[in-house]
This record gives structure tokens, C-alpha cells and sequence, in this order.
């Protein structure tokens, strides 16, 4: 029999790959495993592939095997190249099994991913020079599929069939494997030809496990149809393209191993490179660039937010725009709010259907590939936001009912059960505090969807890392929709899934960077995937922001500082509280003072700078005094980020002192003027931010994580704390005293490190807006303590000198 192991990739990663089993040399089955080498080869989509043959004895029919890959790679020696765990068998579990038939031509095959094998894929064809094109679907439950192609003056087929393309054939599909559905050129002479179909738009037109024919788009996609937000809701449709809604359009034919060489306006979109010659000059090698979540300093942005003063939402060109301005401000690794196709254009991404496709309104690939290249070249790291506990909750054309009207075989949506055990027939999905029913985790084919979308962004598109949206509603959160029970299968079954994701990724990119939006203080979340650990470097501190921050609305339970502060005063403030929380910033941890999700969008919640003088979005933009007064609160919180123990990361705006409320369904009315207010109002507070962020890069002291609480003082709203890294030492010292402490406050100093200290940064400087407020050359210490003046509403940052 023969075995294959498919990596659905095209770039050679592995060596020195192995078969190993639960057979012995003479082909009977054995307790003790044995390995053999496997062959490499290039599979027709262009794939690496490994193969092996293997005589096992006609005794041995009837028996279970068991069998895994080794392989040397990127992540190290004799690593396991299975990362998918056994269905009930646990997380070590990480080999395929199989019972021996008597059939000659028994084959068993693992795919590490799906990239090359679904979709609409270009391929090599027999006897010939030129790739034709193969379509694959997964569809278990349809009665048949056939690829249509839509009319390309409006890149839609309607329900009844309104939209197809006459001019084009219709190719039936055959059931293979696994219940997935292809056909290629060594069976439809059409499909020889590839560039006969570069762009061309297509459907699924599948008669669904009742008999209905419903008509879906390819969730492989690589870019849907429109940039628009139209919705025709499967009625005939005589519109233009551009005007689709890309959930429900067409999917397109894309030749993913080409890219467009110039983006710029008016370039010819047909003057195409290859993808190695495209990447040939992404690094800078005298710029450096992060490797480790420790190094980072994250700038989340959100694409369609940009493009101020335009009346369309911002995109890619806009980003490459932004470049320039990051790089200034000396941040190293940018985080975008999904990019993957969503419902509209007037959305922060968060309900997406087609995991493969770049957003159309935001430009689409080849666009994305230029933003990324021009951020590898300055240094930048790029992280995507990814959301896999939902579906768009609209995606009739995508995930819902895709093959099947029958709740239990809505192949990619969890359903305990059966309908007639509940009063509605949607009472077996699963709720998991998102937007939508919880994603069939317990299927591999599913898993395998999201997985491989997150490698096709690692190896197509060069992206660094992950944010995952709401762990917590994949491994923590699932109950039944009709009763709120607990559907622990789903939580198991979606931790599964996510060890299968760090462990695919680390695999194909050991370096790359995973972080993670969890609030359930599980310890296994950030342990290695090796292990049952869901192998993420570092989650989302919320508590940090709801502590340093506290505008929307919890309890007395947060120390609410800046909330507090803002409502004027010199009262006692819960620094203890907060000082707890600070000293968790080393458990690997992403801090923040501001996020997407509470910069106006949550209910109470508003800018920074509002926040400062207990104000919201509605109120006008401070001015004066006023506005001197919200900015020294803004960089004392910026401070608390930028120096604690964690990866610090704000959201784009605060270092120009955003007023307007950021919210997912009116950003566009309230954009911020980022480059003009660079140089207008937002000066010091830039100026700010870039020297801070420079301070924290240039000491690598600060990216450890190591932290002491030093003093802490309710009623005099004092914190000081301790960051160090062998030898050099560091004092943070703050305050949000309306008057400060100019004539000095006493804090101890670590015992070792008496003598000298010097000031290296105050926030009261007079060119970030500040009184200038500062300390001597030199403090000298004094039975263990040192008097350090500290800036009303601030903080500075000393040095220790090592004595010589």
C-alpha cells in the first residue's frame, strides 16, 4: 500500500522525512514501531508531497494500524510532522490509524493542510507545458455539484440561475474522498488551459442532501466578486460588480503564484512578477526586525478607518501611505482588524465568511503583499486579526446549510443532537457569547478551513502572527442554544482545534507570533502545544485595561485610575489594586490602554483623551488648559503600557490624541486626521509617544519580565516600580497627583543597586506639552531611598549608575 504526506505547500520546509508504524520489518503488525524514508515529490497542484510504499503480510487484513511522520525542519529534528490530534484520544494522540483491507490499491493520505487542495487551483497537465485548473469542494452530504461561472458584467447568479454565463461550460464534479468533489483537466480537456479562466467568476451549483439546487461560493477562494455592499438577496441581478457585497458574489478563478508588479493608481494591472521575485527584496537587513512577542510594540489598525477626508472606506493604499508615519513613530509590528472578506464595506472585519480572500474593499491581495513588503522593509512585523469562533451570520452562500437543509448536517456549524429534541429546529446550535452558532470544531474538515487559511497567510502573504479573536468562546464559552446547557464536548473538541493551530504554524513557521483574546486565566492557554497546552505566546490583558483605564462601567472591583482622575480632585485613588495588575504584566501578557473594543464602542467607554477629563465622544475636543490637563493623564497611562512587564500595544490614534468614538458601524463618519494632526494638535503628543516607545525598544530591560512593586500609595496616588535585567536597573515613578510631587517623594531603591541615579525620561518635558518638571543630573541614595521629584499627572524613569 502506499502512503502520502501531503503539506498542501508549495516551499520545501522538510527533510530527512520518515515513515514510522506499527508494523515490523516483515509487514506484520507490532507493538514496536518501525520507520522507513519517504520519497519527495511534486504533486500536480504544485504541492510538496512525500511518499512511501509499504508490503504488509495478507495475515495482518482485518487488523488496526497506526502510523505518523517524522521530519527535520524549520522547528528542529525528528519533529512529528501529524499535528491533528485522534478523535477521544487525547492530545499526545498525533498519528492516523487504519484497518488493512484486501484491497491492492488501499491508500492512506494525511494532508498538514488544505492550502493547494480545495479551491479553484491551478495544476500541472500531462503532456503538456502550459498548468490547467482543478476545482475541489467539500460537500459530503450533496447529491451533486457542478461549477458554473457567472456573468462577468455583474458577477452574480441568482437562485433560479439568472447569471450564468452562457459562453462558458458547466463541469461536473465527481465524489471522491472524504466527501470532497472534484474535476481537472485529466478529465475535462476545457480545463487544460489555465489563463482561459484567470478571473473568471464561479459558483457551486450543488444539489443539496434534500434534492434542492442551491447555488455557493468556493470558501477557498482566493477573492470574491465587489467591493461594495449590495445584497441581492438571490434575486436577479443587473448591477455592476464593484457594487457586490463579496459574501454573496462570486468567488474568482486567481493565479495565487503571481502579483501585480505596481499597485499605484492608473499602473497596468496586467504587468504581473512572479512570487519569488515579489519577496526577493522584503527585508532590510540593516533595519531590525522582531522576532520574539517580548520585542514587540504593537500599533492596532484598523484598514477602513484610514483614508481621511476620501468618501470611501480606507484600504491598502492608504496603509502603504501610513508606513512612513509608523516608522517615525518608532512602533515595530502593526496589528490589522480582520482582513479577510466580510459582510459590507462599512465593518471592522469581525463577521467574515471567506477565510482565503483578502477583503475587496480594502484592495485585495496583491495590495495586502505590497503593504506587508513595504512594512518588512522598515521593520515591521504584520499581525492579522483572525475570527474563528463564527461565521457571518448572513453567509446562506457560504457556511449556513451549505450542502444539507437538515440542522444535524450543517456540515460547518456545531448541533447537539437532533431538532426533534427541541422545541425549534435551531435548538442544538451552540452559543458561545460571539455573533453567531459555534463552528463545527469536532471536524476535521473544518478545523483544516480555518487552519489552512492561517498558513496560506503565513506562506502566501509573509504575515508574522495572529491575534485570535475570543479563545475563550472556542474552548470556554459553548452551551446549547435551547437551554443554555454546557456543551463540554464543543470546549474540548475547540481546544483541540486550537493545539492543532499553534502546533501547524510553529511547524511551517516557528517564529511566528500568536496572541490571543482570552479572558479565562487558563494556564494551558500560553503553555506549548507539545504538551496540553493551546500555544499561545501571550494573551490579551483586559483586566490591565479596566484597572489603568475603567470607562466601561465595572464595579469597585477595578481601580478605574484614569475614569477616577478624571472627575477632578486630589482624592485617594486605588493604585494598590492597580499594582497587583501591574505586576502580572510578566505572565505573558499583550497590555493596553485603548483597543478597538472600548474606544467608544463599548457602552460608557471613549477615547483616552476623553476618558482623561471624564468626557465622551460627543463632547467637543478639549482645548487650553483643559487639553494640557488630558494630555499629561494620557501619557501618564501610556506609560504604565509602555513600561510594564507586558507587550505593550495601543490603538491607532492615541498618539495623536483621538477624540472621536471609534465604533464598528461608525467609523467612517468619525476618522481622525492621523498625519494632520501629527503636525497640529497632536504634536507633543507624538513626540511623546515616539521618544517613550524609542526609550522602551532601546533598553531591552523593559522588554523582560521582570517587575517589583516599589511603593504604592492610595492617598497620595503614588506607584513606583522596579524593572531590571542583570545588572542595570530601572525606577518608575508615578503620580496623578493634580500637583505632583515637585519638591520630591521619597521610594526605596532595590538593595543592589545603592550609589547613583540618573533621570533618563520624564513625561513633563516641555516639548511633549509639559511643565518641565524634572530631577538633577544625579540622585544619590540615602539609607536605601531616594527623593525623585515627580511631574503632576506623571511619571519619570531613572537610571541606576553602576558604581566603577
Amino acid at each position: 500500500m502506499k502512503f502520502t504526506y501531503d503539506t498542501g505547500i508549495r516551499r520545501k520546509l522538510f527533510s530527512n522525512v520518515r515513515l514510522c508504524g506499527s508494523w515490523d520489518a516483515n509487514g506484520r503488525h507490532s507493538e514496536k514501531w518501525s520507520e522507513r524514508p519517504m520519497r519527495e515529490a511534486i504533486a500536480s497542484d504544485g504541492a510538496v508531497v512525500f511518499e512511501a510504499d509499504l508490503e504488509l503480510q495478507p495475515s495482518e487484513v482485518g487488523k488496526e494500524f497506526f502510523w505518523t511522520v517524522l521530519h527535520d525542519g524549520p522547528l528542529g529534528l525528528d519533529r512529528e510532522g501529524i499535528v491533528n490530534e485522534q478523535d477521544g484520544m487525547g492530545h499526545d494522540a498525533l498519528h492516523r490509524k487504519f484497518w488493512l483491507t484486501d484491497d491492492p490499491r488501499q491508500e492512506e493520505r494525511y494532508y498538514l493542510t488544505h492550502v493547494r487542495r480545495l479551491g479553484a487551483r491551478k495544476v500541472r497537465v500531462a503532456g503538456s507545458d502550459e498548468p490547467g485548473l482543478r476545482f475541489a469542494v467539500w460537500a459530503p452530504n450533496a447529491q451533486g455539484v457542478e461549477v458554473v461561472f457567472g456573468d462577468p458584467k455583474h458577477g452574480y447568479i441568482a437562485d433560479d440561475g439568472t447569471g450564468i454565463d452562457p459562453g462558458r461550460p458547466v463541469f461536473v464534479l465527481e465524489k471522491r474522498e472524504e466527501g470532497v468533489w472534484s474535476t481537472g483537466p485529466e478529465k475535462e480537456a476545457a480545463l487544460r488551459r489555465f489563463r482561459d479562466f484567470a478571473g473568471a467568476p464561479y459558483m457551486y451549483r450543488i444539489k443539496n442532501e434534500d434534492g434542492r439546487v442551491v447555488y455557493r461560493t468556493d470558501l477557498y477562494s482566493r477573492a470574491q466578486v465587489g467591493t461594495g455592499d449590495k445584497n441581492p438577496e438571490g434575486k436577479p441581478y443587473q448591477g455592476t460588480p464593484a457594487e457586490l457585497n463579496g459574501v454573496v458574489s462570486c468567488s474568482v478563478v486567481v493565479d495565487t503564484e503571481l502579483v501585480q508588479a505596481d499597485v499605484s493608481p492608473g499602473a497596468d494591472p496586467k504587468a504581473v512578477v512572479s512570487e519569488d521575485e515579489f519577496w526577493r527584496d522584503e527585508f532590510n537587513h540593516l533595519t531590525p526586525f522582531p522576532h520574539r512577542i517580548d520585542d514587540l510594540v504593537i500599533y492596532e489598525l484598523h484598514v477602513g478607518s484610514l483614508g481621511f477626508g476620501s468618501d470611501r472606506p480606507g484600504n491598502f493604499h492608504d496603509a502603504i501611505a501610513l508606513v512612513d508615519y509608523l516608522t517615525e513613530l518608532g512602533v515595530n509590528a502593526v496589528e490589522l482588524l480582520p482582513i479577510a472578506e466580510a459582510n459590507g464595506t462599512r465593518t471592522w472585519g469581525y463577521g467574515n465568511s471567506h477565510h482565503f480572500a483578502i477583503e475587496s474593499s480594502a484592495g485585495g491581495r496583491d495590495l495586502f503583499r505590497h503593504f506587508v513588503r513595504a512594512c518588512h522593509q522598515r521593520g515591521i512585523a504584520v499581525i492579522v486579526d483572525v475570527v474563528y469562533n463564527h461565521y457571518v451570520p448572513n453567509g446562506e452562500r457560504a457556511q449556513w446549510h451549505y450542502d444539507s437543509e437538515r440542522e444535524e448536517n450543517n456540515v460547518y456549524y456545531w448541533y447537539e443532537g437532533k431538532p426533534s429534541d427541541y422545541p425549534s429546529p435551531d435548538g442544538g446550535y451552540l452559543d458561545n457569547l460571539s455573533t453567531g452558532f459555534a463552528p463545527r470544531f469536532h471536524d476535521e474538515m473544518v478545523r483544516k478551513l480555518f487552519i489552512s487559511s492561517a498558513a496560506a497567510l503565513v506562506m502566501d502573504f509573509h504575515v508574522d502572527g495572529f491575534r485570535v479573536d475570543q479563545t475563550t468562546s472556542i474552548h470556554a464559552y459553548n452551551v446549547v442554544h435551547a437551554d443554555g446547557r454546557p456543551a463540554g464536548g464543543a470546549n474540548l473538541a475547540g481546544a483541540k482545534f486550537l493545539r492543532e493551530l499553534s502546533r501547524t504554524l510553529r511547524l511551517l513557521r516557528p517564529a511566528t507570533l500568536l496572541t490571543c483574546e482570552d479572558h479565562s486565566d487558563w494556564v494551558l492557554v500560553t503553555e506549548h502545544p507539545d504538551g496540553a497546552g493551546l500555544g499561545f505566546d501571550a494573551t490579551w490583558y483586559s483586566n490591565f485595561y479596566h484597572n489603568l483605564i475603567g470607562d466601561t462601567g465595572r464595579g469597585p472591583e477595578c481601580a478605574n485610575l484614569l475614569k477616577t482622575a478624571g472627575m477632578g480632585g486630589n482624592g485617594e485613588l486605588a493604585f494598590s489594586r492597580f499594582a497587583e495588575i501591574l505586576a502580572t504584566t510578566k505572565r505573558k501578557a499583550v497590555v493596553y490602554h485603548e483597543s478597538h473594543d472600548e474606544a467608544g464602542n463599548s457602552e460608557h467607554s471613549a477615547r483616552t483623551l476623553m476618558v482623561a477629563i471624564n468626557a465622551d465622544g460627543s463632547a467637543p475636543p478639549p482645548t487650553g488648559d483643559l487639553r494640557r490637563i488630558a494630555e499629561a493623564r494620557v501619557r501618564f497611562v501610556a506609560g504604565m503600557t509602555l513600561l510594564s512587564a507586558g507587550t505593550p500595544m495601543f490603538l491607532m490614534g492615541e498618539e495623536i490624541g483621538a477624540t472621536k468614538d471609534f465604533t464598528y458601524d461608525g467609523f467612517l463618519e468619525k476618522r481622525e486626521d492621523l498625519l494632520g494632526e501629527r503636525q497640529g494638535n497632536g504634536r507633543f503628543l507624538f513626540r511623546f509617544y515616539r521618544e517613550l516607545i524609542r526609550l522602551r525598544r532601546r533598553h531591552h530591560t523593559f522588554a523582560t519580565a521582570n517587575i517589583e512593586i516599589m511603593l504604592v500609595h492610595d492617598a497620595d496616588r503614588v506607584l513606583a516600580f522596579h524593572r531590571w535585567k542583570g545588572p542595570e536597573h530601572y525606577i518608575v515613578v508615578s503620580t496623578l497627583r493634580d500637583d505632583g510631587w515637585p519638591e520630591g517623594y521619597v521610594v526605596p531603591v532595590p538593595n543592589d543597586a545603592q550609589g547613583k541615579w540618573r533621570e533618563i525620561f520624564t513625561s513633563d518635558a516641555d516639548v511633549y506639552g509639559g511643565s518641565g518638571v524634572t530631577n538633577e543630573e544625579t540622585l544619590d541614595v540615602v539609607e536605601g531611598k531616594l527623593n525623585v521629584k515627580v511631574p503632576a499627572r506623571g511619571f519619570v524613569v531613572l537610571r541606576h549608575v553602576p558604581q566603577t
